[in-house]
């Protein structure tokens, strides 16, 4: 008799149990759960980042002016020069020789022409004869200037500041007039070389600015576009060469790895806000955005749209002021006034919510 009524309270219990169960979860209303961004404010100008190179402006290749034996080389590769300095120099033996000659004979011959003068004066010779003599001195004195233009070639000096690059010959060894002995990098201006894909380079005439970091330098250093090459290499890329705008950091060198920094003006941005494409809906024929607000309801808000920008994102001209929190997705199952519950994105840095 006890066992029957303890099963009949046991089964009693149950059935009010499950019945204050069901009674709250049909009392509860549902709450869908949404994912928040903000509006993001748009700039008339876009940046790009491409990798590039610091480059000497010129390459010089440097050799004597006339022919000879090299007699010495006073620099090495790798070293600085400033210009004006002495950098090798040719056999010059025989070039002197050929100076004293032309030497001799322009001053025996500069002689003779004073005493025909004198005697011109005196009536003594004819005008002609001494025109001839004055014709001599002057074509013996211009052969002597030329050979001591070659004297003074056989000694090489650099033409400008930089370093040297390469050495091509060595004491002893004959060279020919022009040949190249050295190959200088001028370092007296600098100059940074980038390649831009061709959707870039058909936008050349938006660019603003250029500039360019190195490892180990804080600020970046403003540029100025030098060239553009209107041909593409085999990579289907261009060639824009780029100069410092001001005395470039001393401590950018030729081959250096820089980030050079295009700025293009985009046409499709006239300020206002960027929003994902799937936060708008239309309202009828008026788009709209969903506003979270403070107390977890949300409200349409009509804006203005304008074509979407180069990131693929809606540009809202009117409407927004920046500060609002909007629904990104699935605007289209939610209702005016409606409570929503925020899912937060998680971060990328933290994939999983592990941290």
């Amino acid at each position: 008799m006890r066992r029957i009524e303890k099963n009949s309270l046991g089964a009693a219990l149950m059935m009010a149990l499950l019945c204050s169960c069901s009674g709250r979860t049909t009392s509860e209303p549902f709450v869908q759960s949404v994912s928040l961004t903000r509006p993001i404010a748009l700039n008339r100008e876009t940046s790009h980042l491409y990798s590039g190179i610091v480059k000497a402006a010129h390459e010089v290749s440097l050799g004597f002016k006339t022919a000879g034996q090299i007699a010495r080389i006073h620099v090495s590769e790798g070293d600085y020069v400033q210009q004006g300095q002495l950098l090798a120099e040719l056999d010059d033996a025989d070039y002197q020789l050929a100076v004293d000659a032309l030497q001799i004979q322009y001053d025996q011959l500069k002689d003779e022409v004073e005493r025909t003068k004198q005697l011109f004066n005196q009536k003594s010779v004819s005008a002609n004869d001494f025109e001839k003599a004055s014709a001599g001195l002057r074509q013996l004195g211009v052969q002597l200037q030329a050979n001591r233009n070659k004297l003074d070639y056989t000694k090489l000096y650099a033409p400008t500041n930089g370093y040297i690059q390469t050495v091509n010959f060595s004491p002893a060894e004959m060279v020919d007039a022009g040949t190249a002995l050295f190959t200088l990098l001028d370092v007296s201006r600098l100059e940074v070389e980038v390649s831009i894909p061709a959707n870039e380079y058909l936008r050349r005439d938006q660019f603003t600015g250029f500039t360019c970091r190195a490892a180990g330098l804080k600020n970046g250093v403003q540029l100025r576009l030098g060239s553009i090459t209107p041909k593409a290499d085999g990579n289907q890329l261009y060639h824009l060469t780029l100069a410092f705008a001001g005395q470039p950091d001393r401590r950018l060198t030729a081959g250096m790895n820089v980030e050079v920094g295009i700025t293009v003006a985009d046409t499709t941005r006239t300020g206002g806000f960027g929003v994902p494409p799937g936060a708008v809906f239309l309202d009828g024929e008026v788009p709209c955005v969903w506003v979270f607000g403070a107390d977890s309801t949300i409200e349409r808000r009509p804006v203005a749209l304008r074509e979407m920008d180069n990131e693929g994102r809606v540009v809202v001209i009117d409407g927004l002021t920046g500060g609002e929190r909007i629904v990104r997705a699935g605007v289209s199952a939610l209702e005016e006034g409606e409570k929503v519950r925020v899912v937060e994105t998680p971060s990328q840095t933290n994939a999983g919510g592990l941290l």
